[in-house]
């Protein structure tokens, strides 16, 4: 069992101060290089693993302790590393930024803390010269298990600049392992949740990684850096790598025995949001899982016996997801047969009666629309009633993330009820559907997984 995989983290001060620029890039300038290069992102975010994938050529994983809880962190980790010669965590918002009234859960710093591996701290100077040695000591000397390994140095103008900025350094015991001028930003668009995912963007995403790289790697001392991360030693606590398999599972065999229900997951431009983990688990529970694009196709995978819509942005391709309109109903006969049918967040705006005023697949008596408000955070959950997902009284954790608002929130039979930040119920179950605003991770639980397969079988 290998637990010793040269790893580093990489964080930042504050959002905005060019994590993923840094990371991506340098998860593209290693794999330039030759190494296989594990891509990893602390959070729920699905956005920036699209673009760790195009810079490595391997799954971007998310390493969530509020989703996951901090004992699947390494395991989980291990499971994305496997076979790996380095590994490149991005951080999120600020170093010692967790969930809400929670102290370090869920921050970079408690992953870091979690995988024992060096920090290195991207650090806008783009408005400082000396003060920037007060600001890398008090971030290095806050939290003594946190070890920031080096500082790489964004946004710099001049030579000048920079030789202030590494005096300022040379007595603080933080190496400087790059410095990045300020120079016009690389191409990656944003809009109302974050940046424009890479499946919309084809060759644009490319290019745009492509620039990420060659700007570290003129940057960045890329053997320092490495160096650094082969010096993290084993991840602690003696973890075993995170497996979709469950040891209470069936035997081999009789898992071949059964009948495999092919499991259609929704992909494409309009259904972007996955974690890597859903699709294994569903396959370790013995479904065929086959992926299809609403946008584009106009039936369901032959013998398709359950569906799962994850995130995404149904909202920008309203007009073309309604105008699908034999997939819409190809998906309302097979919710209306009693199938399973897993939906969140997009998912769930895709299953209402309308998307702003257009036609979706009518599965909830509800409407859809898009509001100026974003809904984020955390959320503690429970399930209210039996579903295919889970039992009655079945605890989650989870995360919204959203622009829009259904009418009414939840059904005649809700999918949770929410303790945090309000008491409330969200969501609606009715026959073999679950939709719902939340996003879980189903590694957390992996009985969802092999329930929805079940149900799949027998439904």
């Amino acid at each position: 069992m290998v637990s010793s995989v040269p790893r580093l983290v990489i964080a930042a001060p504050s959002s905005g101060s060019g994590k993923t620029t840094v990371a991506t890039g340098l998860m593209a300038a290693f794999a330039a290089r030759g190494l296989a290069v594990s891509p990893h992102k602390v959070g729920p975010d699905y956005i920036d693993p699209g673009y760790h994938a195009l810079a490595t050529g391997r799954v971007g994983r998310n390493l969530d302790a509020y989703l996951c809880g901090p004992e699947l962190v390494a395991p989980l980790f291990l499971h994305g590393a496997r076979g790996c010669d380095l590994a490149v965590v991005e951080g999120v918002m600020g170093l010692y930024d967790g969930a809400a009234g929670e102290g370090e859960l869920a921050s970079t710093a408690h992953v870091a803390k979690l995988l024992r591996a060096p920090v290195v701290l991207v650090v806008d100077a783009s408005s400082q010269s000396r003060s920037v040695a007060a600001l890398v000591h008090g971030f290095a000397s806050w939290d003594p298990e946190v070890r920031i390994g080096g500082v790489i140095l964004n946004k710099v103008g001049s030579d000048r600049h920079e030789a202030l900025l590494r005096e300022a350094l040379d007595a603080s015991g933080v190496p400087v392992l790059g410095v990045l001028r300020r120079v016009p930003q690389v191409d990656t668009p944003s809009r109302h949740l974050g940046l424009v995912p890479v499946a919309e963007r084809g060759a644009a995403a490319v290019e745009a990684v492509a620039a990420m790289a060659a700007q570290v790697a003129r940057g960045c001392d890329l053997a320092a850096l490495e160096a650094l991360a082969r010096a993290a030693g084993a991840v602690p606590g003696g973890s075993a790598p995170w497996t979709p398999e469950s040891p209470t599972h069936d035997h081999p065999t009789l898992l071949a025995e059964k009948r495999r229900p092919v499991v259609a997951v929704a992909g494409g431009e309009a259904f972007t949001f996955s974690y890597a983990e859903h699709a294994e688990l569903l396959a370790a529970a013995g479904a065929d899982v086959v992926t299809f694009d609403p946008l584009r196709d106009e039936e369901l995978p032959e013998g398709t016996a359950g569906l799962v819509i994850g995130g995404g942005f149904p909202e920008v391709y309203a007009s073309e997801l309604s105008a699908n309109e034999p997939l819409r109903k190809a998906i309302a006969e097979l919710a209306l047969s009693g199938a399973p049918v897993a939906a969140e967040c997009a998912g769930l705006l895709y299953l209402c009666r309308e998307l702003d005023g257009r036609p979706m697949c009518g599965v909830l008596d509800a409407t859809a629309r898009m509001t100026e408000r974003l809904t984020l955070g955390y959320r503690d959950a429970v399930a209210v009633g039996d579903s295919v997902l889970a039992p009655a009284g079945t605890r989650m954790r989870g995360h919204e993330f959203h622009r829009t608002v259904v009418e009414p929130g939840a059904g005649a039979a809700p999918a949770w009820g929410m303790r945090a930040p309000v008491r409330r119920v969200e969501g609606f179950v009715q026959q073999g559907v679950h939709a719902s605003y939340l996003h879980t991770h189903w590694a957390a639980e992996p009985g969802v997984a092999r329930r929805f397969v079940e149900r799949c079988r027998t439904s």
